[in-house]
């Protein structure tokens, strides 16, 4: 049975070492293994942010990583959650540590009286998009009559 936990400091290592590897699922050349380091351990000391570890089995080493950020929303008139990032390794995957950490995810968002949990993905993300719309997410999830969209633009 898959178990989920709250990353402490001493795991900045552990938690480091998913996220560099969901760097580089995502073919990407940064941050840096050094840089990712240090961000890690400056977020682990942040308390608006969570990281959660999970393993495939109870004693298992870490095989899945959830980023989330915490805000205040005035549309909501609480805490809005936001999922950053999630992985699980490939080697993990089909063994409910996905399913594992979004139990936890919704778990830790009620937990600081969150009103709203939001994430993006993908759309060609089948298998991520499977595991969110199983968890109740949608892409129309208010009453405008459109879809839901999460823009950026990077400023760097």
């Amino acid at each position: 049975m898959p178990r989920v936990w709250l990353a402490q400091p001493q795991e900045v290592e552990a938690v480091a070492r998913l996220m560099s590897a969901f760097r580089d699922h995502l073919k990407l050349d940064e941050p840096s293994d050094a840089e990712m380091m240090a961000g890690v351990e400056r977020l682990l000391g942040d308390a608006d942010t969570e990281f959660l570890l999970g393993a495939p089995d109870g004693d298992g080493p870490a095989a899945g990583v959830a980023q989330l950020r915490y805000r205040y929303g005035v549309w909501r008139a609480g805490f809005d959650c936001l999922l950053e990032d999630l992985l699980v390794d490939a080697a993990a995957r089909g063994t409910g540590l996905g399913r594992a950490l979004m139990a936890a995810i919704v778990d830790h968002a009620r937990a600081r009286a969150c009103r709203r949990i939001e994430l993006d993905t993908n759309e060609t993300n089948t298998a991520a998009l499977a595991l969110y719309e199983r968890f109740g997410f949608s892409a129309v999830a208010n009453s405008y009559g459109a879809r839901d969209l999460y823009l950026r633009l990077h400023l760097d």
